[in-house]
């Protein structure tokens, strides 16, 4: 069977970090003797009429066998799937993904090891009052420090260690009007995680990373890396969060609790490529095209 697959990637986001992940997916793809063509979301408009669902578009012409969605525009997902399109990642297991809230919900009611996590309540933009009281079980239940995390965010930017009260309310008056949540801190864990790529039920790749100097590890942020080879128990855990996502493969990042037993920090369903192959020098495009094409068949 002769396949083609398109692979889409967002078309606003600066630098070529997201072109990248897509080229190594067309790369893969060809080394398989599939054929792809590379689209920004910008390229692909939804179209919505009385009549019918569509997409807006005036250089294709040839429809995709399947499609690699290298970005976290949700409604294009999703209008993709209704057009019958074969998506990797589904729409809704991006969409659990990027949510962080929506994430921990569906790892706790499928019983994985999480931080214990408190969900912030929903508030509105101008609101004037100090809402620090609402937050007198959440003090109790967590101490400090404590994790405060937004629910949209990427490369460890919208995450803050909270040392006091004080930092409590001036973080919470900030973040008025976005999700967020408030966790307990993994001291065992400072600065430092394991991320593994899980690709079906297997994890493919496996890296540790490590900043000397924040409680943060991300690579983006200036963290080191080197290979790692998990545990059985570390591989299932990320496999059976892959799973809870619904995801086809993701990045899974494991934190280091009390004596080392292996907490999820959280899911990637987007996950780049490139740091793993300069840590480990394994492609995981090729794995992702191997089990698009074995899915396919």
């Amino acid at each position: 069977m002769s396949l083609y697959g398109w692979i889409i990637y967002n078309g606003y986001l600066p630098g070529n970090k997201f072109l990248d992940f897509a080229e190594w997916i067309q790369q893969a793809a060809a080394a398989h003797h599939i054929q792809t063509t590379i689209y920004q979301n910008n390229e692909l408009l939804g179209l919505l009429t009385s009549e019918s669902m569509d997409l807006v578009r005036s250089s294709i012409t040839k429809k995709p066998d399947f499609v690699v969605f290298a970005d976290k525009d949700i409604y294009l997902a999703k209008q993709l799937e209704i057009l019958g399109f074969r998506v990797f990642n589904s729409a809704d297991a991006i969409a659990a993904s990027d949510d962080k809230i929506a994430s921990y919900q569906l790892l706790a009611s499928n019983h994985l090891p999480i931080p214990k996590t408190i969900i912030a309540p929903k508030a509105f933009y101008n609101t004037q009052d100090d809402h620090i009281n609402d937050y007198h079980s959440a003090i109790e239940i967590l101490g400090f420090p404590m994790i405060v995390k937004e629910a949209f965010g990427s490369f460890g930017e919208q995450v803050y260690l909270i040392q006091t009260k004080e930092e409590l309310a001036e973080k919470v008056n900030q973040l008025q009007g976005r999700p967020f949540m408030l966790q307990e801190f993994i001291a065992a864990s400072f600065g430092q995680d394991i991320r593994l790529h899980v690709v079906g039920d297997k994890v493919v790749a496996a890296m540790a990373r490590h900043a000397q100097d924040d409680f943060r590890s991300n690579i983006t942020a200036g963290g080191t890396m080197k290979e790692y080879h998990p545990t059985s128990e570390e591989k299932n855990i990320a496999i059976a969060a892959t799973n809870a996502m619904g995801a086809d493969f993701a990045g899974v990042d494991l934190l280091f609790g009390s004596g080392s037993t292996p907490i999820i920090c959280e899911i990637n369903s987007n996950a780049h490529i490139r740091n793993m192959f300069d840590c480990t020098g394994i492609n995981v495009a090729d794995f992702i095209v191997a089990y698009i094409k074995k899915t396919l068949k």
